[in-house]
């Protein structure tokens, strides 16, 4: 690849770790319907699969359930109001943040939650420096694995495809890198779906910590 220029991100499960907050309002959704709460794991490997993958789970019903709009609005509202309690940043990545301000690489994140609540939870949990650009299903043509995000982000960045990276804890994140013609790097730390393996995916480099992002980083600087 040329020289690196921008590192992009998925937001839920690489960047920041937002599963407690998920944890807690998933299982307190459940208590209000006098159900029992269901295991931190079970949701956490679920998180990267949106928030009707949640209510699926914790109401045992199947995708197209006419309950699952009703019971997902209750928890997008929950969530809104708790968004940011417990969630910080993955262990090394402000760290690497900084660093790649220092060499003046831009970074930005493409993800598939909603524009709403990434805003609200990036305004909540502030990184230093700024993202470059943070994109949104709402925000583009197609949302991922379409490979638009990353395409529309190295144009802003003003870098090729082959200039950027992108970090990802699902499946879909690196057929986006894929389909973008872009390396890609699989967070195997992130909300991997329970009976997967990140090193099936076939991205570039699969690593266990965020901290080990930026070895990979410096070397292709």
């Amino acid at each position: 690849m040329s020289k690196l220029k921008a590192v992009l991100f998925d937001l839920d499960g690489t960047l920041i770790d937002t599963a407690p907050d998920f944890i807690r309002v998933v299982n307190q959704l459940l208590a209000e319907d006098n159900r029992p709460a269901i295991s931190d794991v079970s949701i956490r490997a679920t998180v990267s699969a949106g928030s009707r993958a949640l209510v699926q789970l914790a109401y045992n019903l199947e995708a197209g359930d006419e309950q699952v709009e009703t019971i997902r609005e209750r928890l997008l509202k929950l969530y809104e109001k708790q968004i940011a309690i417990d969630s910080r940043p993955f262990a090394g990545i402000n760290e690497l943040l900084k660093k790649l301000g220092e060499h003046n690489i831009a970074w930005g994140i493409s993800t598939n939650k909603p524009e709403y609540y990434t805003r609200l939870l990036m305004e909540q949990l502030p990184l230093d420096p700024s993202p470059a650009i943070v994109l949104s299903p709402d925000q583009v043509p197609n949302a991922k694995p379409a490979p638009d995000s990353l395409l529309i982000a190295c144009e802003h960045i003003g870098c090729s495809v082959k200039e950027a990276i992108y970090i990802g804890d699902h499946e879909r994140d690196i057929e986006c890198g894929k389909r973008a013609s872009m390396p890609t790097i699989a967070a195997a730390y992130g909300y991997v779906p329970v009976g997967e393996s990140a090193e099936d995916w076939n991205a570039d480099y699969t690593i266990q910590s965020a901290r080990d992002i930026w070895p990979i980083i410096e070397e292709l600087i």
